[in-house]
């Protein structure tokens, strides 16, 4: 049995964090999800199906206006794979993305999830990378990805029962 030591997720507030609101969506957000993906990322693939045992959506709001989104699933039945999440360049580096990750290990963690864990492609979002060490993330496997034709590190943290 592996034995794991990580920092839970720190949740560091947003900026006008009272402004701020994440909530869990359903397929009726959907659209607002492609949005933003498209928008983000200049790309219409968020995930290869949402047909996902313990499918997560995520969004974030500023007053009305959404600015960031995460979606995650089981992977299997020990760890929550957080697969995409992004937040609108006008909200970048205010805690949106650390509040939508923590959000997301949160629901991970009331589902009985022991592990979370993220792909990111370091040079494409080097932010994420930033993010994951400063939040208590750990490296566990890096590779290439010869789709995006990028190097892809992979982080881990144990979560609180």
């Amino acid at each position: 049995m592996e034995s794991f030591d990580y920092t839970p997720v720190r949740t560091i507030p947003a900026r006008n964090a009272s402004r701020l609101r994440i909530e869990a969506v359903g397929p009726e957000r959907l659209d607002v999800i492609r949005t933003m993906n498209r928008s983000i990322f200049r790309e219409e693939r968020i995930i290869n199906t949402f047909e996902r045992d313990d499918l997560v959506m995520l969004l974030a709001w500023h007053d009305d206006t959404p600015v960031g989104f995460k979606v995650g699933y089981r992977e299997n039945r020990f760890i929550f794979y957080s697969a995409k999440g992004g937040v609108i360049p006008s909200f970048r580096r205010q805690g949106v993305a650390t509040a939508l990750l923590s959000e997301m290990a949160e629901c991970a963690t009331g589902m009985g999830y022991r592990r979370f864990a993220f792909d990111t492609f370091p040079n494409l979002h080097p932010g994420m990378t930033i993010m994951a060490l400063k939040s208590g993330f750990r490296l566990i496997k890096s590779d290439y990805n010869t789709v995006y034709r990028e190097y892809r590190l992979r982080f881990e943290m144990a979560l609180d029962s």
